[in-house]
């Protein structure tokens, strides 16, 4: 079977577009002093998703920054993920919402045809990130690539509550004012990557890094390497290491076996997910909880890519009690045994503590997490967890005290700190479906309630007729008339 052409995928896009027709105008009153209505922080595949998605609800004064240089750095795909393919599944709605023609499958089987589509059971990453290019540029997303947002602040006595951006771009410090905050900012978007306190000297010297780091892999050529933990990023991470010529590598896993129990499957259908903000706390923080508890399940190939080595070593029921830096190596005692390591890589997660984020360092003290609104039995008890932001029903975040800071409802968290609310790793591609909508819907409603009153103007003047009575003046019945005529 021939392969479509590139251009061909292209028409069929616009048509789909100019099927849907034009976006609509932005119907968003502008004010003075406000720059943006919505400054989305993260130019990934989830800051893409809103892009569009607030273009097709009319809400424009939308930018999207990137701390990244530009779209190769941006985002995890080409940088700091290491899978061969992506963890979910091939046919999940992603950036494209409904508009099918700009789905992922739409552009693979353009490139590659149906049959090799068919053929594919999950995304491979690279093919992703290359979908996720031409996502950008057919629904002409701009991204402003090298704009870090470093601090806001809320400033309440303008004409509508705004916020006070501070920017650094090219290493100079920019003010932009801002009604709305998505924060699409990635895995460590809540907090910071997670390095047990026994590594971080030797990080500090260059002998350890996180697996949210850039790693040069290449230098690890016939190296001892360790990794901490056993979720897929762990795997992942050793056997980037094999592939590149490590001489040996040894993951270290605290549990006693592999976690390969997928519960998140069992509730992973529409009626469930789609509802998950209506249940209530205690059925919420239990899927949370039980998730944690039984760990993230690794797929299957992440486990069989490094048992191809026979230089991979698995200690099970091994968690490291300690550490040291001696002669440029990492050495640790592990149940007796003492080994020596040229580098160590920790797979271990990421906080949702919102003071590890400088940006958000500010309103941590502010925010409601869940610890402060619920308290689990304690078979149940999860310190990361209860340090998760508790979010409403459009993922913002909600003030600790009642009146301290309304103003945090205009601050929107699409990361994986949302996982506690919401029962989903967001910025994933399985939330994007539900996810993304409900939080445009919520920034719509929030801009049109808080300038009702020029909307109610604006519904309620004049409005010109389009005809008078001339255009059907002589079709008017005059009984009189009519009946002598007849």
């Amino acid at each position: 079977m021939s392969i479509p052409s590139t251009s061909n995928l292209d028409h069929a896009a616009q048509e789909a577009l100019r099927l849907l027709g034009p976006a609509p105008a932005d119907w968003v009153p502008t004010h003075d002093g406000v720059d943006h209505n919505v400054v989305v922080v993260g130019g990934g595949q989830t800051g893409s998703a809103f892009a569009f998605a607030l273009q097709r609800a009319g809400i424009g004064g939308v930018s999207v920054i990137d701390a990244a240089a530009d779209a190769a750095q941006s985002g995890v795909w080409l940088t700091r993920a290491r899978m061969h393919r992506l963890r979910t599944l091939k046919n999940l709605v992603g950036p494209e919402g409904p508009v099918t023609a700009l789905g992922f499958q739409a552009w693979y089987e353009s490139r590659h045809g149906r049959e090799s589509y068919a053929a594919i059971d999950r995304i491979p990453r690279t093919a992703w990130a290359e979908y996720l290019d031409w996502f950008r540029g057919i629904t002409g997303t701009a991204v402003r690539y090298g704009t870090r947002l470093v601090r806001f602040e809320p400033v309440l006595n303008g004409a509508v509550p705004h916020f006070r951006l501070h920017l650094e771009v090219g290493g100079t410090l920019h003010i932009e004012t801002t009604r709305k905050l998505i924060f699409a900012n990635g895995v460590a978007g809540s907090g910071a990557p997670f390095i047990p306190d026994l590594l971080t000297t030797a990080v500090s010297k260059g002998l350890a890094a996180h697996t949210g780091h850039a790693i040069d892999f290449a230098a690890l050529a016939g190296k001892t390497v360790a990794v901490i933990g056993a979720a897929a990023s762990a795997f992942d991470a050793a056997a980037v290491a094999l592939e590149n010529g490590a001489a040996a590598v040894h993951l270290f896993s605290r549990r006693e076996h592999i976690a390969a129990t997928p519960v998140a499957r069992v509730r992973g259908y529409p009626g469930f997910y789609d509802n998950y903000l209506a249940l209530p706390d205690a059925a919420r923080w239990h899927h949370a909880a039980r998730y944690r508890r039984l760990g993230t399940t690794p797929p299957p190939d992440s486990v069989q890519r490094v048992l191809k080595f026979p230089n991979f070593h698995l200690h099970l029921s091994a968690p490291w009690r300690g550490a040291q830096v001696c002669d440029g190596q990492v050495v640790v005692t592990v149940l007796d045994e003492t080994f020596r390591f040229d580098f160590a890589i920790a797979g271990t997660g990421y906080t949702h503590e919102l003071s590890h984020r400088p940006e958000l360092a500010g309103v941590a003290d502010l925010v409601l997490r869940w610890r402060d609104r619920f308290t689990p039995s304690a078979q149940e008890r999860d310190d990361e967890l209860g340090a998760a932001p508790y979010l409403g029903a459009g993922l913002e975040y909600i003030e600790k005290t009642p009146g301290a800071a309304p103003w945090l409802r205009d601050i929107h968290t699409y990361n994986p700190g949302g996982f506690a609310s919401t029962g989903l790793p967001l910025g994933d591609v399985p939330s994007m479906r539900g996810y993304v909508p409900a939080v445009v819907r919520r920034i719509s409603e929030d801009l049109l309630l808080a300038d009702l009153a020029l909307h109610e103007a604006r519904t309620r003047a004049d409005v010109p007729a389009d005809f008078d009575e001339t255009l059907y003046a002589a079709a008017i019945w005059q009984a009189g008339v009519q009946q002598l005529a007849a």
